[in-house]
């Protein structure tokens, strides 16, 4: 008898389940159909933490900028698919100029009204990572002071990482030195190679906005090896109007055109450049140029659309300008041979008459940067150096 009531019981205990369970779809599908209902009361908002950089005063410039946007028409150009990826990026966004700055030290110069007073400032072009490249510039050649009256400043050119996981370090590195020198301009865009012509459009705007009046500019990468003495007895030679004169030395480069190999690092096909010649220019090393030039590349520049060559584009700048770029022999972009393999080619003696060479390793720079300033250093007869080719 109790089995059976049991069972009953079971039974009576499975209807009302299966009841419950078919009511309970049905609610269910009659909300979706009526959309979901929740009341804020039962969300919980999670704030995730957020980076800033306090202080700085960057962060109001980086207000009311938009992303540039992709133009993707010049995707149906004959052969684009073709190309390496770098050079479509560089085609999909070649006519964007304006990128938020993430890092400024609009005072580097004293503000605008004061930065006549800069003698020279050393523009330095430099990837987020290059950290013991600028620590060293920054304790020799890069070192702000003052060389008898002739007023040094320097500031760095940057971009941001390629990858996403080392961006997020190297922000925080370059937000670090900017804190503690004030002497970074980073902008949100990838520091790349093709970006470099970028990276040099901004500079001109930013050194337009806050440093005017600085007298020279130095412009060159952050492994070049600069006798800061010697470019300073060598700009001051222009006398007082040298500022406001027509000034761009370095390693002229003439009667060269775009490299059509694919497989070359300065490789320009015909979807960017149908020309086959570039105008005289100077190697992108390390070039010295007066403010007057530096304010006639500016004004060109917004005109001129990018040049994946950032060397090439200043000298399309300068030639669109009316203006023309000189060699000088004491400026070796691509470095300096010794007449023999006897004779060893970091001997100070052949740097201490030269302006700028490249290529340095930050070692290096500190070596040749006590010895080129030694009073004992006897070179004797003077030894010839030459440029490699």
């Amino acid at each position: 008898m109790r089995i059976k009531m049991r069972k009953h019981l079971m039974k009576v205990e499975g209807l009302i389940l299966l009841s419950v369970g078919v009511l309970g779809i049905f609610f269910i599908l009659l909300g979706y159909e009526n959309g979901p209902q929740l009341e804020k009361k039962h969300l919980k908002i999670i704030d995730f933490p957020t980076y800033s950089i306090p202080n700085l005063p960057h962060l109001s410039s980086i207000q009311g900028i938009s992303k540039c946007q992709v133009n993707t028409s010049v995707e149906s150009m004959i052969g684009f698919s073709s190309l390496p990826e770098h050079i479509k990026d560089f085609l999909r966004y070649r006519h964007c100029k304006a990128f938020p700055q993430i890092l400024n030290s609009p005072m580097k110069c004293g503000g605008p009204a004061e930065s006549h007073k800069v003698f020279l400032l050393l523009a330095v072009k430099s990837s987020p990572g290059n950290y013991e490249r600028r620590a060293i510039l920054r304790q020799t050649w890069g070192i702000e002071q003052t060389y008898s009256g002739a007023h040094v400043k320097i500031i760095f050119l940057s971009g941001t990482a390629s990858n996403n996981k080392a961006d997020k370090r190297m922000k925080k590195l370059l937000e670090i030195e900017s804190q503690t020198y004030r002497d970074i301009l980073q902008w949100d865009f990838k520091d790349t190679f093709f970006n470099l012509t970028l990276k040099q459009f901004l500079f001109h705007h930013w050194l337009e906005e806050n440093c005017p009046g600085a007298q020279f500019i130095f412009n060159g990468d952050d492994d070049v090896f600069v006798n800061t003495f010697n470019a300073i007895t060598y700009l001051r030679g222009f006398g007082q109007n040298g500022p406001d004169s027509h000034l761009f030395v370095g390693q002229l480069i003439a009667n060269v055109g775009p490299i059509r190999e694919s497989n070359s690092k300065y490789y320009v096909p015909e979807q960017v450049t149908t020309s086959n010649s570039y105008p005289m220019y100077c190697g992108g090393g390390g070039i010295l140029m007066s403010r007057f030039t530096a304010r006639a590349i500016y004004n060109q520049s917004i005109h001129i659309e990018l040049f994946p060559i950032d060397d090439v584009y200043l000298g399309i700048c300068l030639k669109r300008a009316g203006l023309v770029p000189a060699s000088h022999m004491g400026m070796r972009t691509v470095g300096v041979r010794v007449p023999s393999d006897k004779l060893d080619a970091f001997d100070p003696c052949y740097y201490r008459e030269l302006l700028m060479v490249h290529r340095f390793v930050p070692y290096e720079m500190l070596i040749m940067w006590k010895a080129i300033q030694d009073p004992h250093l006897n070179c004797g007869q003077r030894r010839g150096i030459y440029m490699v080719k």
